[in-house]
């Protein structure tokens, strides 16, 4: 008798559906057998835990001031201190798990599609489309990805929002890079070239077949990107432009603490090992995608 296994490992598969899920159930395991991927993958569910449940691991209102407490070091009552207006640093990390996790989402959201339309339609037709399309991608990816940030955010003005949409900005170059090199590669093959005898449309070929292919190297770049988006974004609270206070941004609550970095040195230590540790989640979490998602890069290694 044919277990569940069995029918999604089938070489054969009776249906799309079978197929599908058979890929995925590949890929997980090929996750599974791959330690850092498994430890990115533990650091990001703990962030997406910490930012559903916030309300009931934090200890304190992450916004309650007490003076009297302020600059507390580690104890039983404050697990990581308490900051200069005394406010409890282990429930503002964990709030902050929220924003950092709404920045990269929709960065990601916001930056990714858009890049990969952009790419996909320059592979694709060339000529004078591909000439303007990269030229305007090559003019963003020569400017330093924060600068270019710190200039849109200071043109609309700091906030969370004008940070989340500076940071999308000018992250889709490199998606878009990564799209039309995938283009390239496959838009002259026989299956592209049978779906053209066959009277689909340009809409319809790129729609159906060139972007579903260019997705997988998408997923990848994105999980690597995450990393940076996220330093980008505690760069831009670092300096007073993106989330305002009294949002517990992690960025931001790193550069209260620098004051205190020599005598109360959880102050800034805590937010910045938040935000090494995600980070470090997202790199790992990408670098086992693309060993799985892209077998080459793993034959190489």
């Amino acid at each position: 008798m044919a277990t569940l296994r069995d029918w999604l490992i089938d070489d054969s598969p009776a249906s799309p559906m079978q197929a599908r899920l058979g890929r995925l159930y590949r890929i997980f395991g090929a996750l599974m057998h791959n330690p850092l991927a498994v430890i990115g993958a533990i650091i990001i569910a703990a962030l997406i835990l910490a930012a559903l449940f916030a309300p009931w691991l934090a200890t304190h209102d992450p916004l309650r001031q007490a003076l009297a407490e302020r600059l507390l070091p580690p104890s039983a009552a404050h697990w990581m201190g308490t900051d200069e207006l005394g406010r409890d640093i282990w429930s503002r990390v964990v709030y902050g798990a929220r924003i950092t996790l709404v920045i990269v989402a929709l960065v990601a959201v916001l930056a990714a599609p858009a890049g990969l339309v952009i790419g996909v339609v320059s592979g694709y037709f060339g000529g004078w489309v591909d000439r303007i399309l990269m030229g305007i991608t090559d003019i963003f990816l020569s400017l330093p990805k924060l600068i270019l940030a710190l200039a849109f955010v200071a043109a609309l003005g700091p906030g969370i929002e004008n940070a989340i949409i500076a940071i999308a900005i000018t992250s889709w170059p490199g998606y878009a890079r990564v799209a039309r090199a995938e283009t390239l590669t496959f838009k002259n093959s026989e299956f592209i070239a049978a779906v053209r005898l066959l009277g689909a449309s340009s809409l319809r070929v790129n729609l159906g077949h060139v972007l579903p292919l260019c997705t997988s190297s998408m997923i990848i770049r994105v999980t690597l990107d995450m990393a940076g988006i996220i330093l980008t974004a505690a760069g831009l609270g670092f300096i007073g432009l993106g989330a305002q206070p009294p949002l517990p941004e992690w960025g931001a609550m790193i550069s209260r603490g620098r004051s205190f970095i020599l005598d109360q040195w959880w102050v800034a230590t805590m937010p910045g090992f938040a935000i090494i540790l995600v980070s470090l989640g997202f790199c790992f979490l990408g670098d086992g995608l693309r060993d799985v998602l892209d077998p080459k890069s793993g034959e190489q290694r």
